[in-house]
């Protein structure tokens, strides 16, 4: 039930933001932006009461989103907020990270077949994509390579939970994580190497896809072997 409601909830959110972003209205963008992570925040508390430490890694992650996406709303008016933006994401997907390490820990010595794949796959998509972006980015090389980094291994982290979580947090988890990469890489080639057509809606559509999923996993989470605190 609570699932229910609170996704019926971040419908409402999801459309008026996207509708936000189509429009270019900046009041209704400022009000609806920030209640996407509130939402989800109060969803994890009430669904949890935060039990655990892949709960409350999970939940101060999403804080660190929450303040990402205030500092990003006022860019404009604040070129440094941007930077302060990438900040509070890089200790969001940090967190995130930390979180998905438990899993692993649970059971160290299970197999995974993917791990490989995703370390290529995910290593030459940032990889290229820094390279692409490189000759425009100026000053900010360095931060955007290192939350590059990041990102990518908060990917292959999510990819690592195979086998030690139940199927529907795996995919639930996985598939935020990928949602976040094409989120922040359709940011970064609007921001930095030429404009995409309607980039906020498709931006926050993805990120708002990829921190839903995220929740939901790890409402969800059931470790197969519980070696570690849920």
């Amino acid at each position: 039930m609570k699932t229910k409601i609170f996704s019926f909830l971040f419908l409402i959110i999801f459309f008026t933001q996207l509708y936000a972003e189509y429009a270019g209205n900046s009041t209704l963008r400022t009000f609806s932006k920030p209640l996407i992570v509130i939402t989800l925040l109060v969803w994890l508390f009430v669904s949890t009461n935060l039990k655990g430490r892949f709960h409350k890694r999970i939940f101060v992650g999403l804080i660190f989103g929450l303040a990402g996406d205030v500092l990003l709303l006022f860019q404009t008016e604040q070129p440094s907020f941007f930077i302060y933006g990438l900040i509070a994401f890089l200790l969001c997907h940090i967190f995130y990270i930390r979180a998905f390490t438990l899993d692993h820990k649970s059971n160290p010595n299970q197999k995974n077949p993917y791990f490989l794949w995703a370390v290529g796959a995910f290593g030459i998509f940032c990889s290229g994509l820094f390279f692409y972006l490189q000759p425009s980015l100026g000053a900010m090389q360095f931060p955007v390579l290192m939350y590059a980094i990041i990102i990518t291994i908060m990917a292959i982290m999510a990819v690592n939970r195979y086998g030690k979580v139940n199927v529907l947090s795996f995919k639930m988890i996985l598939y935020g994580a990928l949602f976040f990469l094409l989120s922040d890489s359709a940011l970064a080639v609007n921001k930095f190497a030429y404009p995409i057509p309607q980039s906020g809606a498709l931006i926050m559509a993805s990120y708002m896809i990829a921190q839903y999923l995220i929740v939901y996993g790890t409402i969800e989470r059931k470790l197969v072997v519980t070696r570690t605190e849920i």
